[in-house]
């Protein structure tokens, strides 16, 4: 049994059935929202930022919201294998304060995991920003109308709009939350925005950290971040409401691949289009990209046969042991999918490169 599962859209497959893959090839990587998902693609990060991609010199851009824009912002760091490593820690054993039996509260959650980024990436920024093959483009949520400010009955009245907005159609969802993109400079955004309503703010030192703190910042979970520097003001939500699994134009860019490690096998465009299957499909706009996602087969081993994700927290309530022994072993287990990227790119047999 593999582990890794390939799915190709037809320019992508084509290139790869005709002479494998190669570093120089790839142009983009894309890291999707979704929480503890993100931990069972941790090992294949490693490998990617710290062994594969290591030798390459060429221009690469690497895409990220919530979870992804804090992997992603790793990648970019001289040590990515050990950054990369102490992300994963740090995700499993932060913890929120909290009473007993309760959820901690947004505010809790936002001081702990923002102290968190400021200790790991606000402090290397200049590092983040001086890669010298790396771009790093953070994609957050920026509210409208009665989303420009967080508050107690305008949020939840602005997300039911959004929700409403939403059902209609993606584009629709514009009306109250747009698609803001802290963007390396020294790089042009590499997808079409025309797409959904998009704005783009320099990624500076100065809102590195509180940008991604914003692309992480889960609506009711978390509190909105407010008026990031250099950047429109208003409340700045989780990048996975709008862009949940980077399902974006990237048939427009003029050449090479885009290598997505991704945690399933389909990409849904925004977080609230997880009812709506006919989203979900694949679309020219994935023309050139190769997917690496977990077999369900693979998955069906780890604990509780699931990925690591958010209901685990109520599952185990205040047995913070018990969940964080479960997330290591599960951690530990994704060894695998690493393990079998680097036979299929060595030219090992028994792969099958599916399309999208």
């Amino acid at each position: 049994m593999r582990a890794l599962t390939l799915h190709a859209g037809p320019r992508a497959r084509q290139r790869l059935l005709d002479g494998g893959l190669r570093p120089q090839e790839v142009r983009v990587i894309p890291a999707a929202a979704g929480g503890p998902k993100g931990l069972v693609l941790n090992p294949l990060d490693r490998y990617l930022f710290g062994h594969w991609m290591a030798g390459s010199t060429h221009d690469i851009n690497l895409l990220g919201a919530s979870i992804g824009a804090w992997r992603m912002a790793c990648a970019t760091l001289h040590d990515a294998d050990a950054a990369l490593a102490e992300l994963a820690e740090d995700y499993i054993t932060l913890r929120y304060e909290h009473a007993p039996g309760k959820a901690p509260t947004p505010t809790a959650a936002s001081r702990s995991f923002g102290d968190k980024l400021e200790q790991r990436l606000g402090r290397r920024a200049a590092e983040v920003l001086a890669s010298p093959r790396y771009r790093l483009h953070v994609f957050t949520s920026h509210g409208r109308h009665l989303l420009r400010r967080q508050g107690r009955i305008r949020t939840p009245l602005g997300y039911l709009g959004a929700f409403i907005s939403n059902a209609t159609s993606r584009r629709a969802l514009g009306l109250w939350l747009e698609r803001v993109v802290f963007s390396d400079p020294r790089s042009a955004l590499p997808f079409g925005t025309n797409d959904f309503r998009t704005r783009r703010v320099e990624l500076t030192t100065e809102n590195l950290a509180p940008s991604i703190l914003a692309s992480c910042s889960i609506p009711f979970w978390l509190d909105a971040v407010h008026d990031l520097p250099g950047a429109p003001r208003g409340a700045y939500w989780d990048g996975g409401i709008t862009d949940y699994h980077l399902h974006l134009d990237y048939a427009s860019m003029t050449d090479g691949l885009v290598l997505y490690p991704h945690f399933q096998s389909n990409l849904v465009p925004g977080w609230l289009d997880k009812p709506f299957k006919r989203r979900q499909a694949a679309s020219p706009s994935l023309d050139n990209v190769l997917l690496l996602s977990p077999s369900a087969e693979w998955v069906a081993t780890l604990p509780l046969a699931k990925l690591p994700d958010r209901s685990d927290f109520r599952r185990f309530g205040d047995d913070e042991a018990a969940r964080i022994a479960t997330w290591r072993r599960a951690l530990a287990e994704s060894q695998r999918l690493a393990d079998d990227f680097a036979d299929w790119v060595g030219g090992a047999s028994g792969f099958e490169i599916r399309p999208l």
